[in-house]
C-alpha cells in the first residue's frame, strides 16, 4: 500500500483551531482525479488542494482545488493556506522557494507574495485570478427562504441580492445587522430550488450573507453557506470576500479608488476568520483584487492509497 503526505493548515488566523481549516497534498504526484475526490470527501473540509508540478516551469505549481463533491476552478482560503503551507518548505519540485508564488489553476493565474516575520512565512496574499463579474438578480423571498429570515430584513439599499465573481460564482445579500446575520440557518431544499432557478454558480448555490455599519461599512460580518456543496456554513471564504469586495468597490461613485476591507467571518460557528481584501478601482473599473491573510499549522501526517 502506497502513501500520500499531507498537512492541515487553519486560515485567516493566527490561533491554532480557529479559521478556516485546510487540508494540503503538497506533492500529488500520482492521485488520479478520483482519488483526489475521495480524499477531498474524506477530509469533509470545505476544500483540499493538490500540488502538482506546473505546466510552464516559470510557474511555481499547479493547484487543484476540491469539495467535497467536486473540483472547483478557484478558491481563496485554499490559496492562502496552500501558499504558507509550501512556505515552510525550503523547495518544491526541486526549485527553491522565494516570496512570489505562481499557481496555476483552471481559474487563470494565481500570484501569490507570502507574508512573513522573524519566525518565518506567516500568512499569504494573493491577486484574484479573475476580473469582476456581476450576474442576475436573486429575488429577496428566496434568499429569506434559503436561510428562514424575514424577507424584510434585506438591505437593498446599496444593491439587491445578486451574483457577482472574480473566479467562482456566489450569491450575495446584505442583512440588516447581526442578530438577522446569528439567526440565518440553512434550508437544504430552498438552496436546491435556487440552484435549479439560478444557473450561473455550477457548484450549486453559494450564499454569502453580510452585515455592516453606517459608521464603519469597510469592516464586514459575514456568514456563508452551501449546503448543496455538503458545506453548511464556511468559516472563511475568500473567493466570496474578494468578490464582495471588488463589487462594492465598483458600486462607489468615484472612478479612481483603493480600498481596504476586513471581513469577520466564522464567529457564529465558534471559528472566527479575519479576512483582508484590498481592492483597486481606476477610469471606472476594478482591476486588481488583493485576498490577504495569516495561517497556522495544525497537523501533518499521510494518507494510505
Amino acid at each position: 500500500m502506497n502513501t500520500v503526505a499531507y498537512v492541515t493548515v487553519d486560515v485567516f488566523t493566527s490561533e491554532r483551531f480557529v479559521g478556516n481549516p485546510l487540508a494540503v497534498i503538497p506533492d500529488a504526484r500520482g492521485l488520479s482525479h478520483e482519488a483526489m475526490q475521495k480524499i477531498a470527501t474524506e477530509f469533509n473540509y470545505s476544500e483540499t488542494t493538490f500540488v502538482l508540478p506546473p505546466e510552464n516551469p516559470d510557474h511555481t505549481a499547479r493547484v487543484r482545488i476540491f469539495t467535497p463533491t467536486a473540483e472547483i476552478p478557484f478558491a481563496g482560503h485554499p490559496n492562502v493556506g496552500t501558499a504558507f503551507a509550501l512556505g515552510q518548505q525550503l523547495e518544491i519540485f526541486g526549485k527553491r522557494i522565494g516570496d512570489k508564488l505562481t499557481f496555476e489553476e483552471d481559474a487563470g493565474l494565481v500570484n501569490v507574495t507570502l507574508l512573513r516575520s522573524s519566525e518565518g512565512v506567516i500568512g499569504a496574499s494573493i491577486r484574484a485570478p479573475g476580473r469582476l463579474t456581476i450576474g442576475e438578480t436573486i429575488a429577496d423571498e428566496l434568499i429569506a427562504r434559503c436561510v428562514q429570515i424575514d424577507p424584510g430584513s434585506i438591505r437593498r439599499a446599496t444593491h439587491a441580492p445578486t451574483f457577482a465573481s472574480v473566479g467562482l460564482p456566489f450569491a450575495f445579500a446584505e442583512v440588516d445587522g447581526l442578530q438577522t446575520l446569528g439567526k440565518a440557518w440553512p434550508n437544504a431544499a430552498v438552496f436546491t430550488e435556487a440552484a435549479a432557478r439560478h444557473k450561473e454558480d455550477k457548484t450549486g448555490f453559494s450564499l454569502f450573507l453580510y452585515t455592516r455599519s453606517t459608521e464603519n461599512p469597510w469592516h464586514i460580518r459575514a456568514r456563508m453557506f452551501a449546503p448543496l456543496d455538503n458545506v453548511t456554513e464556511d468559516p472563511a471564504t475568500g473567493s466570496a470576500s474578494a468578490a464582495l469586495g471588488a463589487y462594492l468597490t465598483s458600486l462607489l461613485p468615484a472612478r479612481d479608488a483603493e480600498v481596504k476591507i476586513t471581513i469577520e467571518q466564522g464567529v457564529e460557528m465558534g471559528r472566527r476568520s479575519v479576512i483582508g481584501v484590498d481592492v483597486r478601482k481606476s477610469a471606472g473599473r476594478v482591476n486588481e483584487v488583493f485576498l490577504s491573510g495569516s495561517s497556522v499549522a495544525v497537523m501533518r501526517g499521510e494518507v494510505l492509497i
